[in-house]
């Protein structure tokens, strides 16, 4: 084995996590942002963490489960993603002085895949509001993300969680189970990542409504999945940055467009 390769490995995995640990800060920018958010809690869990806390560390408790998800996604996303041909483009850049996909491509397709997935998702809302209970709709109202939480927690800690976690373990998986990489396998892990997403809402829905109708489950789990599947796309195409710009130019599109639906 030649010697500069042996190396060079050690040095590029500690590049490799270099990588990891600016993706990480990074989350925690976004994780911080639920900071300006006011989360409900049950009465009864209130009145027994305030008689333990003061207010500001009650929020800052809160901020503790997301960080450890957000960081366990790049424990594992961070020594796979480049064993599966997916990309960090301008993360990389800084740390290895260079990418393979250009820059100017990475950010025109996280402008425009944003714009297809935040007109798609504010078309899903509007044909399905007349048929949400009016629960769901308060409920909705009354949980409103500050546009902090929405960028930023939406934009980077759900993109690292989901499409550098989940969706990489997955097309990880899927290629050791088959012993190489296909297309098929990436597009298992862009449409399992998505609904996985779509579907860890449920038990807020649950909570909220008695007895949710189908219509009520459909609109969840479409909503929640359609742009999970564009940011997926752009993760594998673009890097991971692309999915992060088009998570923002979604929200962008759906509070521009909240104005007039409202």
């Amino acid at each position: 084995m030649n010697s500069s390769n042996i190396q060079s490995e050690p040095r590029m995995r500690k590049r490799r996590w270099i990588v990891g640990l600016i993706v990480f800060l990074l989350g925690v920018v976004g994780v911080l942002s639920m900071l300006t958010v006011d989360i409900p809690i049950p009465e009864e869990q209130m009145e027994m963490l305030n008689q333990m806390f003061s207010p500001t560390q009650i929020k800052i408790l809160t901020l503790v489960n997301p960080t450890i998800l957000m960081g366990l996604a790049v424990l594992v996303g961070t020594p796979l993603y480049h064993r599966v041909g997916l990309s960090l483009p301008i993360i990389e850049r800084l740390v290895y002085g260079q990418s393979k996909i250009e820059i100017a491509s990475m950010l025109k397709g996280g402008v425009v895949g944003g714009l297809i997935a935040g007109i798609l998702l504010v078309l899903i809302t509007v044909i399905s509001t007349p048929y949400m209970p009016e629960a769901f709709l308060e409920a909705q109202e009354n949980m409103e993300l500050t546009l902090a939480a929405r960028f930023l927690y939406g934009g980077i800690v759900e993109e690292i969680m989901m499409r550098f976690g989940m969706m990489t373990v997955i097309i990880w998986i899927g290629s050791k189970a088959v012993r190489g990489l296909t297309i098929p396998i990436v597009w298992i892990g862009i449409l399992t990542s998505a609904l996985l997403f779509a579907l860890g809402h449920f038990p807020v829905v649950f909570s909220l409504v008695d007895q949710p109708t189908t219509s009520l489950l459909l609109y969840v789990l479409i909503g929640n999945s359609v742009g999970g599947i564009v940011f997926g796309w752009l993760y594998w195409k673009r890097g991971l940055e692309a999915a992060m710009i088009a998570h923002f130019m979604a929200h962008v599109v759906m509070v521009l467009s909240e104005s007039f639906i409202s």
